[in-house]
Order: C-alpha cells, then structure tokens, then sequence
C-alpha cells in the first residue's frame, strides 16, 4: 500500500486518466474528489460489503422458501386461497 500526505487543493494520479484531489479536511476526515473515465467503477468499501450481504442474505432465505414450497407440494397438500381450494386435480 502507498501512503501518501496531501493537502487541500493537491491532487494524486491514479495512471494517465485517474485524478484524486484533497478538496477539504474535517476533524477525523477529509473530502475528496474523483476524475476518473466513466467506464471505471469507483465504491466505498462499506456499501459495497452492505450489498454483498444483503445477496447473501437474500439467497439464503430463497432457498429455504424453495425447500419449504418443495415440501409442501411433495406432500400433496392443498392450499386454500380467496379463489378457492387449489391443490392436485381429484383432490
């Protein structure tokens, strides 16, 4: 990792299309800027994380919903809707 000190206003660049510039500095943060081509993805760590665990969480509660209506239709039960019963034809 390349550890550098900047101050307001300096800037760093990233290959021939990238640049970062220091615009303000906050207590514990600082404010920056990104010039970068539209095709290059620039995330914050943590929303990121948050999103991948949300899929995962997601994912897994799919496939217990699927197990669960797997179940239910292997064991021929009938369901009851507004529409009326509804379950396996002669049932």
């Amino acid at each position: 990792m390349l550890v550098l000190t900047r101050k307001v206003g300096e800037q760093i660049l990233i290959g021939d299309d990238i640049v970062i510039t220091v615009l303000d500095s906050r207590g514990e943060g600082i404010r920056i800027g990104i010039d970068a081509p539209r095709g290059v993805k620039i995330q914050r760590e943590e929303v990121l994380r948050a999103v991948t665990e949300a899929n995962l969480a997601a994912a897994a509660a799919d496939a217990a919903g699927a197990d669960a209506l797997k179940a239910l239709l292997q064991s021929g039960a009938v369901v009851i809707t507004d529409e009326g019963p509804k379950g396996p034809p002669g049932a």
